[in-house]
């Protein structure tokens, strides 16, 4: 287990919830001897901190330990930022679901306490890189933990795109888009489409087609180091465009590709020991939790 030394605290903005979580917190790191660092944007909102502010990038450069301290969009941000460097990645929970963001503010100082002592699991998450492509070249390019996802935009009108997946033909489509999600967004946009609940340890992407026009349209999880190739037809009408974790966002003209595929760094998110996927599978989606035993 490592020794954590340097922490980078990053927080979601407007919410007071998250402010006095953040001083907390900020507290507790001190009185136990850890260095703090603290988001830019964060420490505005922080006035007299009194601790040191680094930009978001620098943040995975210097720590040994990163919190976020919101929801999973908090966390999905700070990761596409911190996959890079290789930091360890820990979120408390002060959004709706928490997936991603699992030590409780309630138990805030015993969970992060237990943490920095080493007791924690460890897991790595992958995210994907996207790039639209004009005539061959790139002209845009992000990438996403939970999800790349072709849809409208603000247009009501079917897109009609045909789906490659290794350079072999799949299928024609014609539907209000394409989810394209790792395990890790298997329990967020996608699940909402019809997609299937994947393990966040399974190396496999899912392609979960939105409202397609025929029934027999279904989801499709492939292998993880897949390339997948989305081509727009040149028959549309409007511009559709691709958003990554619902964040980042790029506008296509008919004729572009979208090429979607494993990002080769990873994200490193730790938990506390008592982390259970399907007891937050349980907590979070309302499934039954009555054991009726053997």
């Amino acid at each position: 287990m490592e020794s954590f030394r340097n922490v980078g605290l990053i927080g979601r903005m407007g919410s007071v919830q998250v402010v006095e979580t953040l001083k907390r917190l900020k507290n507790f790191l001190v009185h136990e001897g850890y260095s703090v660092i603290i988001e830019d944007a964060t420490a505005n909102v922080m006035p007299g901190h009194g601790m040191q502010v680094s930009s978001r990038k620098m943040l995975g450069e210097i720590c040994d330990l990163v919190i976020v301290v919101g929801g999973d969009g908090s966390l999905l941000g700070a990761a596409r930022a911190l996959a890079g460097a290789n930091v360890p990645v820990l979120g408390v929970n002060r959004g709706r679901l928490g997936f991603l963001t699992d030590v409780s503010p309630m138990e805030l100082e015993q969970q992060v306490g237990e943490v920095l002592q080493g007791k924690y699991v460890e897991e790595y998450r992958f995210l994907l890189d996207a790039w639209v492509k004009r005539d061959g070249n790139p002209i845009a390019s992000g990438s996403g933990l939970n999800d790349i996802v072709l849809h409208p935009g603000k247009a009501t009108r079917m897109i009609a795109f045909d789906l490659y997946v290794e350079g072999q033909f799949v299928n024609s489509q014609r539907s209000d888009g394409l989810i394209v999600a790792t395990p890790t967004g298997s329990t967020a946009y996608a699940l909402s489409a019809g997609g299937p609940i994947m393990h966040p340890r399974l190396d496999a992407i899912v392609l979960v087609p939105m409202f397609p026009h025929t029934l027999s349209s279904r989801p499709i999880v492939v292998d993880g180091n897949s390339e997948i190739k989305i081509v727009i037809s040149e028959q549309n009408e409007t511009y559709p465009h691709v958003s990554c974790d619902g964040q980042t966002h790029m506008t296509c003209t008919p004729g572009d590709t979208v090429t979607i595929s494993k990002k080769p760094q990873r994200l490193r998110l730790i938990h506390p020991l008592n982390h259970d996927f399907y007891k937050t599978c349980r907590d979070k989606l309302g499934w039954s939790s009555t054991q009726r035993g053997a």
